[in-house]
């Protein structure tokens, strides 16, 4: 295993029930806490995660001279009138993908900005160059050292320039990063082809509650800036983590148990309910949350993951671990990420019947959210997994790979007869808040080493 306490032990076998509550959005909080510093007082965000990768961003705004500390366990307090470095160090920016959202403030505050290549889980190229794109359209020039290995960006003129912008492919952090700069642009953008995330939803609820006009016109937002925002309110509190739901449904599901994931909605997670209940897994949707439990055998799907209001790339691996019990030959096909199955090796260590397949693809373009080369790029990747089940699956000895394989490997590993070591616990931590506490509440034997 990696180190000491960067593990866990798990005796699996055993179905899980009880009820959980979600935790606040990881994609929403990592977003309004950097957004937090284009206003000109301190702003406090509550149901904030207190996950790894906050942690870490926190550090990251401390570093730049603003403030960012807990205030209680989930209360964020933000104050980004001190900010007062330009650069993002390199070693921090390695350890969160999100630091290429640090453009917008620091373009804000000192109409310059040097951040290196983000770091994060590596389940992809995450091309930068539809970032780089959005940042031209607002009228900044930006050069990539070789020497340095950081991006330099500056304002052409003094402030940033209105847009009218379309993404040749969407973006959910592009959209993002263009909905900061626009809200404090001189005039009004338009940006076309946007993410339909409703975790954006947030980002736009707090700006306009800020100073700027942004409003959804089907897959584009128009944004009237703000020469400064100012949040109208004493908290804003973000909503909460609709990916974590299908996490613990899979945990039920998979254990043969019965988990009411309290917090989330029918619309929140319709396509993946919409799955569930194709395949024979109970359903109950009620008023403060969604139940789910298994009530007989499952039968087997074909997925392919894509942009909302489709079926996630997150909930794709939790849904390959329920396919390990299931009738028949299951298929995924993922599009948003060209190396997204880590976890498979690790599944098959535990006796699940996967294997790689080349989907047969008329128009990869199309197909595929991520940048495509040439076709040999394409024939070389393991785009799609075909599961036999159902098996019955035993323990081992796994490594976590990256944030949504953890949870893939730890479903599997609650589910598997005997007693399971998962190294790497800490990439878990980076997007589930006490993931250990919770599965112990709902019965499972786990324990970090």
């Amino acid at each position: 295993m990696e180190s000491t306490e960067d593990a866990f032990i798990v005796r699996g076998g055993k179905p899980l029930k009880g009820q959980i509550q979600l935790s606040g959005a990881k994609n929403v909080a990592l977003k309004v806490l950097i957004a937090g510093l284009l206003f000109d007082k301190p702003v406090t965000f509550k149901n904030i995660p207190h996950i790894k990768d906050i942690d870490e961003l926190m550090h990251l705004i401390n570093s730049l001279g603003a403030k960012a500390e807990f205030l209680e366990p989930n209360s964020v307090l933000i104050d980004g009138q001190s900010l007062s470095q330009d650069t993002i160090d390199l070693l921090h920016a390695s350890r969160i993908r999100v630091s290429f959202m640090f453009f917008a403030p620091l373009l804000h505050r000192f109409g310059r900005a040097k951040i290196p290549n983000p770091g994060g889980c590596r389940i992809g190229a995450r091309p930068i160059d539809r970032h780089i794109k959005i940042l031209q359209a607002f009228g900044v020039d930006v050069i990539y050292n070789s020497e340095t290995g950081y991006y330099e960006a500056k304002l052409q003129g003094t402030v940033i320039k209105p847009a009218t912008y379309t993404f040749e492919k969407s973006t959910h952090t592009g959209t993002e990063l263009a909905i900061m700069l626009a809200a404090l642009a001189d005039g009004e953008s338009v940006i076309s082809n946007v993410a339909l995330e409703p975790e954006i939803d947030d980002l736009i609820k707090l700006l306009n509650q800020s100073g700027a006009t942004i409003s959804r016109e089907n897959d584009s937002i128009r944004i009237k800036g703000a020469s400064k925002l100012h949040f109208s309110g004493e908290v804003f509190t973000i909503s909460v983590d609709r990916n974590e739901a299908p996490t613990y449904a899979s945990f039920g599901l998979t254990t043969r148990g019965d988990i009411m994931v309290k917090g989330i909605t029918e619309q929140d997670i319709k396509y993946f309910l919409e799955a569930v209940r194709n395949i024979g897994g109970g359903v109950e949707v009620e008023a403060d949350g969604i139940r789910f439990y298994y009530k007989g055998e499952l039968k087997s799907s074909e997925i392919t993951t894509t942009v909302h209001p489709g079926f996630m790339t997150d909930w794709q691996g939790p849904w390959a671990v329920l396919m390990t019990q299931a009738n028949g030959v299951s298929t995924i096909h993922e599009t948003i990420f060209e190396n997204r199955f880590g976890y498979v090796s690790e599944l098959q260590k535990l006796g699940a019947n996967i294997e790689f397949y080349q989907p047969d693809i008329t128009n990869q373009s199309e197909t595929y959210q991520f940048n495509i080369e040439n076709e040999e790029q394409l024939e070389s990747m393991q785009q799609a997994i075909r599961i036999t089940g159902p098996t019955k699956l035993h323990n081992g000895v796994l490594d976590v790979k990256d944030l949504r394989a953890g949870a893939t490997i730890l479903i599997a590993a609650c589910s598997a007869d005997g007693e399971s070591v998962i190294s790497g616990a800490s990439i878990i931590d980076r997007g589930y808040e006490d993931i250990e506490r919770k599965l112990q509440s709902l019965g499972a034997a786990i324990k970090r080493v």
